[in-house]
């Protein structure tokens, strides 16, 4: 994919939405709890999807409303329990959170609390609840709701709703947002409005949602690149029949807002005391990201890729024990829908190419050979293998830094010195086996002899370039290499092969 051709427009985008968002508060008398749902900050997703989108774009919208808007950051007590892991960033949902609220600082914004959601005093959720309490931050629980969802009755009671906490908000846009799905945001907007009416407070509810794009095709790659991206969960995209029954308009809903909208609308209609506002989950929405894509073209080449890397993904998560069988089968049947095939990234032939030539270098030697590709953002591919000297990862980053600092191949960026050093460093004091640099050692020992080799200096100035690139690994990197590579901000696939033997891997 070229990173000349974008097809989105951010600013038409926070226009829009900024417009939508406020003319839905002014429907609720100046009152609105908005379920912000997907990821608040570095959503790429929606930036590999949506070439040319802001992944923090939704930071810039909440700036543009921060004066009017209150914020609460919901996390469900399983998800800390079982120390679930935001894939893109290696992290745990509670870590997560803690570093949204820094980075929300850091644009300025102050969250005014955290809930944890279907709360049971789980020992993790309390020790996280402990840590946020001793720093300043308030801490809201809220049970299990009795009831849900079959009966509306005891829901929308004193046992339901009535035994959560309320919190108390002073502006009239509430954003409830949280990491993942599943992390509590519906129940605790429902919450929030139960105790409202309770006080006299006439407050409305929305949803936010960046997918699916309900106004684009069923079938259309960006919609179909969302359901790739959420098949360890099995969500799945459809025609919202509520919203063609009630407006005769074909709208695209994923399933679970279209399984719960009965029971929300009749939920909604108890607190209130009057017939809904809403006659489908796509009236509940406030999306405007369809209406900024300016290259349809160049957003569906863009989604068939991501379908690729979320194959890539799930097979390895299926070797590492992470995903099951159905996860795979799924994502497959949608690159045979699309008539995609793996090799299809362009980066997978040449990475699998530099793994069987390293293999026939090393012919007679024991060991696996690896092989790593990057497409740079010229459209140039470069490649790398291991050694006994780096990893592949290691081997692919100076070779593409080398190509565009103009370096020639037979100037070496790391001398003996350095590489021999560290190698002592792990063998003879820290007692590893392995003294093959990954791509965390690498860029520190290429950082040092940037201090006396000039070469090396204009090559560590290129390393920002690699940010979006596509890199594609014959074997799933070690920790060192994975750290590295996500800290460069490139989009990695691999293929579901071990770079070792051992089984416990550092």
């Amino acid at each position: 994919m070229s990173f000349t051709h974008n097809g989105f427009d951010n600013e038409k985008y926070i226009t829009q939405q900024t417009e939508a968002i406020l003319k839905r508060v002014a429907r609720f008398n100046n009152k609105l709890y908005l379920e912000f749902g997907g990821k608040l900050l570095y959503d790429y997703h929606a930036a590999r999807v949506l070439p040319g989108y802001d992944p923090n774009v939704k930071m810039r919208l909440i700036k543009e409303l921060k004066d009017r808007a209150n914020i609460l950051l919901c996390i469900y007590a399983g998800d800390i329990e079982r120390k679930k892991i935001r894939a893109d960033f290696g992290i745990t949902y509670d870590t997560d959170a803690m570093k949204l609220i820094d980075d929300l600082r850091g644009w300025n914004i102050s969250v005014m609390g955290v809930v944890i959601t279907r709360f049971d005093n789980q020992p993790a959720a309390v020790l996280f609840k402990n840590k946020l309490e001793r720093r300043g931050i308030r801490v809201f629980t809220h049970r299990f709701t009795k009831g849900y969802p079959t009966n509306v009755d005891l829901i929308v009671s004193d046992e339901g709703y009535g035994v959560n906490d309320y919190i108390p908000t002073d502006k009239p846009l509430v954003i409830v947002t949280g990491p993942g799905p599943g992390s509590g945001k519906l129940a605790t907007c429902l919450s929030q409005l139960y105790h409202d009416y309770r006080r006299g407070i006439k407050s409305g509810y929305a949803k936010f949602e960046t997918f699916p794009i309900w106004n684009l095709p069923l079938k259309h790659p960006v919609n179909v690149a969302y359901e790739a991206a959420t098949a360890d969960i099995r969500d799945f995209n459809q025609i919202d029949p509520f919203h063609l029954e009630a407006y005769g308009e074909a709208c695209v809903n994923y399933n679970r807002d279209v399984e719960v909208f009965p029971v929300l609308k009749r939920i909604l209609e108890k607190i209130t005391g009057e017939m809904s506002f809403y006659k489908s989950p796509t009236d509940m929405g406030v999306n405007r990201a369809g209406f900024a894509i300016t290259n349809d073209e160049v957003a569906k080449e863009a989604a068939r890729q991501e379908m690729i890397r979320r194959y890539f993904r799930y097979r390895c998560e299926y070797a590492m024990g992470f995903a099951d069988r159905g996860t795979v089968q799924r994502v497959e049947l949608f690159l045979s829908d699309f008539n995609l095939k793996p090799e299809d990234r362009r980066t997978v032939p040449p990475a699998r190419q530099a793994a069987e030539d390293a293999r026939l270098r090393n012919r007679g030697n024991e060991g696996i050979f690896c092989g790593a590709a990057i497409e740079l953002r010229d459209g140039s591919i470069i490649t790398g293998s291991n050694s006994p000297l780096m990893h592949a990862a290691s081997s692919v980053v100076i070779h593409a830094i080398k190509h565009l600092a103009g370096v020639p191949d037979k100037i070496k960026l790391l001398p003996p010195t350095i590489t021999g050093s560290i190698g002592k460093l792990k063998t003879e004091i820290l007692d590893e086996k392995n003294v093959s640099l990954d791509l965390e050692e690498a860029l520190i020992a290429l950082s040092i002899s940037a201090t006396t080799n000039p070469a090396a200096e204009l090559a560590l100035e290129k390393l920002k370039e690699l940010q979006n690139c596509e890199v594609h690994m014959t074997h799933i990197p070690t920790p060192g290499d994975e750290a590295g590579l996500r800290r460069m901000g490139v989009n990695l696939t691999t293929d579901p092969n071990f770079s070792t033997n051992d089984l416990f891997i550092t």
